[in-house]
């Protein structure tokens, strides 16, 4: 992605401590080597380019829908896969779900934000992707008792350059 008129953005919740950085070490242990660049979060916008200028219109669009979301509670609890389909591990989301897909349907309203999805959307929290069996077993495995509760109250625009983590660019908090 080297051209300045476009950038890449993602919308997602980050997991909070102490369960964010124990996840993303798990995915770390895994093999996986997004866990160096994305930290676990719930994502709401995947990875998506858009015009560069078209910024400032899509945190205004992002605004409206956060001010419109009162604080929500997740429950993450337990694994699941996308395999065969997609070799994925991800602790699931037993609480806030609908929320999640609420938000979701909603930033992807924007006329300047176009996604093409190969999958309908499903809140989780990937925690093995890409790696070999043994190793997404095992993250299904360790993790099928996990279990965290935390209260919602923003979600966080993120921007990529094309190399390095993921850079969040802006909070937006629920319900103000």
């Amino acid at each position: 992605m080297s051209d300045p008129a476009i950038t890449r953005i993602g919308v997602a919740i980050d997991i909070p401590e102490p369960w964010g950085s124990a996840l993303t070490r798990r995915r770390a242990e895994a093999g996986d080597p997004q866990a160096a660049w994305t930290p676990a979060h719930v994502t709401l916008l995947g990875p998506t380019e858009v015009a560069a200028d078209a910024l400032p219109a899509i945190e205004k669009h992002l605004e409206e829908i956060a001010s419109a979301q009162p604080a929500f509670t997740v429950h993450l609890r337990g694994t699941g896969t996308f395999r065969p389909v997609t070799d994925v591990v991800f602790v699931a989301l037993a609480q806030g779900i609908s929320e999640c897909e609420l938000l979701a349907e909603a930033i992807t309203r924007s006329e300047d934000v176009r996604r093409d999805t190969r999958f309908p959307y499903h809140p989780h929290v990937t925690v093995a992707q890409d790696v070999p069996a043994g190793a997404l077993d095992a993250v299904f495995d360790d993790l099928a008792g996990f279990s965290a509760r935390f209260e919602v109250a923003s979600f966080t625009l993120f921007s990529h350059g094309g190399e390095g983590p993921w850079r969040p660019r802006r909070d937006f908090p629920l319900g103000s």
